[in-house]
């Protein structure tokens, strides 16, 4: 889509001076999302990117693909010891044992979820009724870093038993995967 990169394009400031950032803005951020595989996969990288920034995530996230068997939280689930050596020796992830961990843990409690009543993405999209809260930010300082309602989602996500799953990481998680639209009101991607 050539519009799409075009320079005239106004955007939410935040994704501007990097290609990658911006194809990500453009193409996936704020989209909603709800195929189970690809919320898991983001909730895998939204717990890597805590104390990172989301840019330093997307640029490894071919990396992690890789590292973690294509995001299939089935295998994941049955990593061990040997698999947290291999992924702390690779470079192409964040190399923290605890977000490894968390990773293996979250794939578990994720598939628990798979198998109840109710699957995760369903789950996840009851909190919004199924539709994207719409925001209507003008400016970034206006954008919060965590809701009420991000508070109450990583508040039974960790009864669950997820972990890195604090209110910012859950709020950006929502932002991520489309359940609120914070594209800002002048941002061309706002009304798609």
């Amino acid at each position: 889509m050539a519009e799409a990169h075009s320079e005239d394009l106004i955007r939410c400031p935040w994704c501007l001076g990097d290609d990658d950032y911006t194809h990500y803005h453009d193409k996936e951020w704020g989209r909603p999302l709800k195929n189970n595989r690809k919320l898991f996969e983001l909730l895998v990288l939204e717990g890597a990117q805590a104390g990172l920034s989301w840019l330093t995530i997307l640029k490894r996230r071919n990396g992690y693909r890789e590292v973690f068997d294509g995001m299939d939280p089935e295998k994941i689930a049955r990593y061990g010891d040997k698999d947290i050596e291999r992924c702390m020796g690779d470079a192409r992830i964040i190399r923290n044992r605890r977000k490894i961990q968390s990773a293996i843990e979250n794939s578990k409690v994720f598939l628990e979820m798979m198998e109840g009543p109710v699957s995760f993405s369903k789950w996840l999209w009851n909190w919004v009724d199924g539709e994207p809260i719409i925001h209507h930010y003008k400016t970034m300082k206006e954008v919060p870093a965590t809701t009420e309602l991000s508070d109450r989602i990583a508040k039974e996500m960790k009864k669950k038993g997820f972990s890195f799953v604090g209110s910012t990481i859950v709020y950006a998680y929502m932002q991520s995967a489309g359940l609120v639209n914070d594209h800002l009101v002048d941002c061309f991607r706002r009304q798609s």
